[in-house]
């Protein structure tokens, strides 16, 4: 998911300009079109092929690409969407410290571009520095408050580093459950298509210190009404189960897992039923 978001992102910046400033002429405008369409193909046929493919000819590829940016660069060293393209290939083919040189060169120059605060806001998460990174999650969400991304990439933030958080003592539990669901909720909202975005905001509820069961189990009711018969509702079904064992409510539980039938969720079914039967045997 994220490759391909930031794939699309990538392909923005060459029709975005006139928004992040002008090059020192048109030529070099045109040539960063030509360099952001060459990485698209190179990294599509990257992953085509796989890691039993070529490689020897696609990093040969790839460092021409980059050898142009170089240059490109150096024509134009206030050109910020080159920066900015070329930042974030880096960040793709794991140079990670050449990649957040050029983003912050990027973030330098224009203060306002969402997605230089997100992948900074990714790089110190990896860092282990989550409370910086929240400050430029949240920096990119209000700069760009419709991209599903920002929002998710805040709620996964919160839900990996929240021990980090609690210690600082700045938040609460609560208020880190709150802002975590309601990061995730927001992601479903602005790409309500896009079926991953919901989906880990439904997984959000087994996160919650205190359980929302009955919220829980109207999401997963409501979501297998979106998705296709078969695996992908079969699989709704087992989060419904999951939250009916939480609530004790064990015959309706038995009763959803009997509708599961699919052979690719036999041992998720499995682990619910020995669930079921050990909470059931304690009740």
């Amino acid at each position: 998911m994220k490759l391909s978001r930031l794939l699309t992102l990538i392909c923005a910046l060459a029709l975005a300009f006139p928004l992040w400033g002008q090059a020192d002429d048109a030529a070099a405008e045109v040539k960063l079109k030509e360099l952001v369409a060459r990485q698209k193909t190179i990294l599509a046929q990257a992953e085509i092929i796989g890691e039993n493919g070529d490689q020897e000819n696609i990093r040969a590829q790839l460092q021409q690409v980059c050898n142009d940016y170089d240059v490109l660069l150096r024509k134009n060293p206030k050109f910020v969407p080159a920066y900015v393209a070329y930042g974030l290939l880096l960040g793709k083919i794991d140079n990670r410290k050449e990649s957040i040189v050029l983003l912050l060169k990027a973030n330098a120059l224009d203060k306002e571009l969402p997605v230089v605060k997100n992948q900074l806001g990714n790089y110190l998460a990896e860092e282990g520095k989550p409370i910086e990174a929240m400050n430029y999650f949240l920096a990119a969400i209000q700069l760009d408050p419709k991209e599903p991304l920002y929002h998710y990439q805040l709620g996964t933030l919160i839900v990996e580093a929240r021990d980090d958080f609690l210690k600082t003592g700045q938040w609460t539990r609560a208020q880190l459950d709150r802002t975590m669901q309601e990061a995730f909720q927001q992601a479903t909202l602005c790409a309500p298509d896009d079926w991953r975005y919901a989906y880990r905001y439904g997984l959000s509820f087994y996160d919650l210190e205190i359980a929302e069961w009955e919220t829980a189990l109207l999401f997963w009711k409501d979501f297998e009404k979106r998705l296709k018969p078969g695996v992908e509702q079969q699989t709704c079904r087992l989060h419904q189960a999951k939250v009916l064992v939480a609530q004790h409510h064990f015959d309706e539980a038995r009763t959803t897992l009997e509708t599961v039938t699919e052979s690719v969720l036999a041992k998720e079914k499995e682990k619910l039923i020995a669930e079921l039967t050990a909470s059931a045997a304690k009740s």
